[in-house]
């Protein structure tokens, strides 16, 4: 029996795709470009250079706010996160503390369950440290080193904290698969993990099932890049924190990183408090206000998400798992809608378009509405459903085939399927299988009808 239960908080960083940078207007488009080539004074943090906010980007963090269920607030500002670190040009990065664009909002996974948003904010991101190790010279032998990419400082990044509402590494999935999902359908980032568009760290520590309230401590695991490595790192952490807590000891309060080669976190730096950064008001930004019928605005502009898409599909009597493969991604479901509008004209029902799509898994870059309707009509016409024939074709079945006739009647029901292929032959391939089906079950047991 475990004595202990995960406390589980989220932080996910998303890189916004935004044409500039969020305080001066260098190309935020710094993927596989040569370093140090996307930069201008502000964003290297030469004195002087003054900050000028990216209205794209605020916008599309109230976006991400709205979208899940945040309340926006009508007055914000930035404020200086201080701290010292090679990939922070300034001495600070330009973030928000208590005035954030967007607070107190709300998800639901899949299973029901509602986890609580604290903050949506907004921040620059830090430029790209490489490690590299054996340089070599006339003067040193050999010595590790670390090459700064300026390229990233500054580009647009919108921060996601999550309420301690996690108690298992599924849930967390589950969640950040969702939150993916809809910042990729309201278009504001790719959402990419292995380019760095969207990092986990999640804040962990354990309390003695029973107790109530937050433990003592909390583990954070920075930068993690993928769905599977955080949920290793989550059951590691529950692992090293039980053994620690089960020698009367508490762990320490640390930031750790995950270590891909071995499968473990490890142990970074002591983690830092807010005072430890010293916030205080950006001087050179004025505080940000938004109007309530601009945010009636904004909501109303809101493209349809994947769970209203999802019950719009169900409301066209489409199964509930079909929908969720068609909601999958923005332009799936825009494709399947698009071709549903074609299918009406038709008299082909959604679910015949919904079967098709998900069976044939479409490739929607090369196959037009059209096509599918042309496919679903195609293969409708000249197919045998009157019951008066079908039942003469399955009589014959039946008498052709005595053995798999035996078979059913001494309990061997699963035959039943040779049958109907049988009858499926017969027709080539024209007979409306499932009345087939039904036809050959009346005949075998008359009893019954």
């Amino acid at each position: 029996m475990n004595k202990y239960i995960p406390v589980i908080g989220l932080e996910v960083h998303v890189e916004l795709k935004t044409k500039s940078k969020m305080f001066c207007g260098c190309s935020a488009d710094y993927f596989g470009a040569e370093p140090n080539t996307h930069t201008c004074p502000v964003c290297l943090g030469l004195p002087g250079a003054l900050p000028v906010p990216n209205e794209v980007a605020i916008d599309w963090c109230r976006k991400i706010g709205l979208a899940l269920n945040c309340e926006l607030l009508k007055s914000s500002k930035f404020d200086r996160k201080n701290y010292f670190y090679p990939d922070l040009a300034k001495g600070y990065q330009i973030s928000q503390y208590d005035k954030p664009f967007c607070l107190k909002g709300s998800i639901t996974l899949g299973s029901g369950k509602v986890i609580g948003i604290t903050r949506v904010h907004m921040e620059e991101d830090t430029a790209k440290l490489a490690h590299q190790s054996g340089i070599q010279n006339s003067n040193v032998k050999s010595q590790n080193y670390s090459l700064v990419d300026f390229n990233r400082s500054g580009v647009p990044l919108v921060e996601i904290v999550t309420e301690p509402d996690f108690d298992n590494a599924q849930d967390v999935v589950d969640y950040l698969k969702k939150l993916q999902q809809i910042v990729r359908y309201l278009g504001v980032s790719n959402a990419d993990m292995e380019k760095g568009d969207m990092r986990l760290e999640p804040n962990i520590s354990l309390r003695r099932v029973g107790e109530t309230g937050l433990p003592k401590y909390k583990v954070e695991v920075k930068n993690i890049n993928s769905f599977s490595f955080v949920a290793k790192a989550i059951e590691f952490e529950i692992k090293r924190q039980t053994e620690i807590l089960d020698k009367g000891q508490v762990p320490a309060q640390e930031t750790r990183g995950w270590n891909e080669t071995k499968n473990a976190t490890v142990s970074q730096r002591s983690k830092e408090d807010a005072q430890d950064y010293r916030y205080f008001p950006e001087p050179d930004i004025p505080e940000i206000s938004i109007l309530a019928d601009q945010i009636d605005q904004m909501r109303s502009e809101l493209s349809e998400l994947p769970h209203e898409k999802v019950k719009k599909f169900e409301g066209w009597a489409v199964k509930k798992a079909d929908a969720r493969i068609l909601a999958e991604t923005k332009e799936m479901a825009e494709f399947f809608e698009s071709t549903v509008e074609h299918a009406r004209k038709h008299e082909v029902l959604p679910q015949d378009v919904a079967n098709y799509i998900v069976n044939h898994k479409v490739d929607i870059t090369t196959v037009l509405p059209t096509h599918i309707i042309e496919e679903i009509k195609g293969k409708k016409v000249g197919m045998i459903s009157d019951e008066s024939e079908l039942e003469k074709i399955a009589k014959e079945v039946i008498s052709e085939n005595p053995g798999f006739v035996e078979a059913y009647k001494k309990g061997k029901l699963t035959v039943i399927q040779a049958l109907v292929g049988a009858v499926m032959k017969k027709t080539l391939g024209k007979a409306d299988a499932s009345k087939a089906k039904t036809i050959l079950e009346k005949l075998l047991n008359p009893e019954v009808s």
